[in-house]
């Protein structure tokens, strides 16, 4: 089961930038370039990854070629790998300076239902359209979440929920994630206050029957009360009923794995390694 699922994942992504980016394949590791501006899909595109035939092979020199070619195109010097493809991987960026940060993963067993979570009063789930009106703030929400991490209740609400939603939609973000919605690329599924504040938000983004949840986030004044646990089998429920077999996620606490373990997840005993991904949440 481990083999398998491990590769079906290392399949996924490898597989998923290219419905938004293009690979430029430079000597062992293939960097995906975004085909237009724009946000990228969560994790990149824009960062590099070892290609499965040469994982072993990647020295220093390589990975130098790599953070020069994404110098010259202005993005991140950004790397992530499956960990048990590149066991050595991880020393060598470390050797150059790289600060390398480990995420383990969580699966959902295919044939394990999903038991949907209680709201408060008052709080709807939506699948969003590219032509929501809630669009920009849902797109504006994980900034905030995961600016002021952990599970505590914040300050940030909805005064500043709009005024990053103005500012995404004034640099052309919006606009941006409005065809890869459209094309089902990206699935955005929010909690919704009556007034159609998001509250808390996800997406995934489907490729070989296989995806990854993501970006599951919430409001820090409305923290606290399940919304992300109901965002996140929503997510998994949608995915599960357009097709997809295999379900997974990140995580980088122990407090937030312990949400995933009582949905149902289970620990996949892989862990995705990021080095300088600021993409990543």
């Amino acid at each position: 089961m481990s083999d398998s699922l491990r590769a079906r994942i290392e399949q996924y992504y490898a597989s998923v930038p290219l419905l938004f980016a293009d690979a430029e394949e430079l000597g062992p590791l293939r960097l995906f370039v975004r085909k237009e501006p724009g946000t990228p899909y969560y994790g990149g595109p824009s960062h590099a990854q070892p290609t499965a035939e040469s994982a072993g092979s990647v020295t220093a020199s390589d990975i130098a070629r790599v953070r020069a070619r994404q110098r010259e195109l202005g993005v991140p010097e950004a790397f992530e790998w499956l960990a048990e493809a590149a066991p050595a991987l991880r020393a060598r960026m470390e050797a150059v300076g790289l600060p390398v940060a480990e995420r383990p993963l969580m699966a959902l067993d295919p044939h394990l239902p999903i038991l949907p979570q209680p709201l408060p009063d008052g709080v709807t789930i939506r699948v969003l359209t590219a032509d929501d009106p809630a669009l920009p703030a849902v797109l504006a929400l994980p900034r905030l979440a995961f600016a002021a991490e952990g599970t505590a209740v914040g300050s940030a609400g909805r005064a500043e929920l709009s005024a990053v939603a103005e500012e995404l939609t004034a640099d052309g973000t919006v606009e941006s994630v409005r065809p890869s919605v459209r094309a089902g690329h990206k699935v955005l599924i929010a909690a919704l206050a009556q007034d159609g504040t998001p509250l808390a938000v996800g997406h995934y983004h489907p490729a070989n029957r296989t995806t990854e949840i993501g970006g599951v986030g919430t409001l820090p004044t409305a923290r606290r009360q399940g919304l992300a646990a109901a965002v996140t089998t929503a997510l998994a429920t949608h995915a599960r009923d357009h097709g997809v077999h295999t379900v997974f996620l990140a995580y980088a606490r122990d407090s937030i794995a312990r949400i995933y373990a009582g949905l149902g997840f289970s620990p996949a005993d892989i862990t995705l390694l990021i080095a300088n991904q600021p993409a990543r949440s």
